[in-house]
């Protein structure tokens, strides 16, 4: 089967191919170890058609993050706009469609925010910046569903949206990190199981002061 980045190709959006295979390797390899002759190659295309898109490396990056940004906006669409299912439904299946994702590749791939973060933020505020904007905007769209999940009843009344999607995104992004070393997904239950225990009506509540 085709890549993304081939499929692109075929179609003549060298750009786009360009990008893609980027979005690829950097969600596996991190930025620094790739290397722009290997997406070259890859794509089969001249340096030229690179430097034709693209300034730099920093500026091909930026495209990359903003790639993978638009394919979790869609994801994220997809799943959190399913009215059919109830509010924390809806999380639940983000979470297992994460796992699918991660199995799919063998847990090499994890989140290319995450790993960028954790690989750059000390090196470069411009990239620094706009992976915790990447990080504020996921945050900000699971407590959307989470505010949901209040007017259903599914979380007390008073129940802090914010504060749980935050407390969300800072273990969820661990626990992809930790399924990315160990090679499985046990991380991954293991922090979904405690974290939709927590919102059980038997459990303590994150509430508004």
């Amino acid at each position: 089967m085709r890549s993304r980045s081939e499929r692109a190709l075929g179609r003549g959006e060298t750009k786009r191919a360009l990008v893609w295979c980027g979005t690829e390797l950097l969600t596996e390899r991190g930025f620094q170890v790739t290397g722009i002759d290997e997406v070259l190659k890859r794509v089969g295309v001249p340096k030229g058609s690179f430097y034709h898109f693209f300034a730099n490396k920093h500026e091909f990056g930026e495209a990359v993050i903003q790639n993978y940004v638009d394919y979790y906006a869609r994801k994220m669409s997809r799943i959190f706009d399913d009215e059919a299912t109830s509010p924390l439904s809806r999380l639940r299946a983000f979470v297992e469609d994460a796992k699918r994702g991660m199995l799919k590749y063998g847990f090499r791939r994890g989140c290319l925010i995450g790993n960028l973060g954790q690989e750059l933020a000390s090196l470069d505020d411009a990239f620094r910046e706009q992976l915790e904007a990447v990080l504020l905007s996921w945050e900000r769209r699971v407590e959307g569903c989470l505010e949901q999940a209040v007017e259903a009843g599914e979380l007390a009344p008073g129940s802090d949206a914010g504060a749980i999607s935050r407390f969300f995104w800072i273990g969820w992004e661990g626990a992809v990190l930790r399924a990315k070393l160990t090679r499985n997904a046990e991380p991954l239950d293991q922090f979904a199981s405690m974290f939709f225990a927590m919102l059980s009506p038997a459990a303590p509540r994150v509430s508004r002061r």
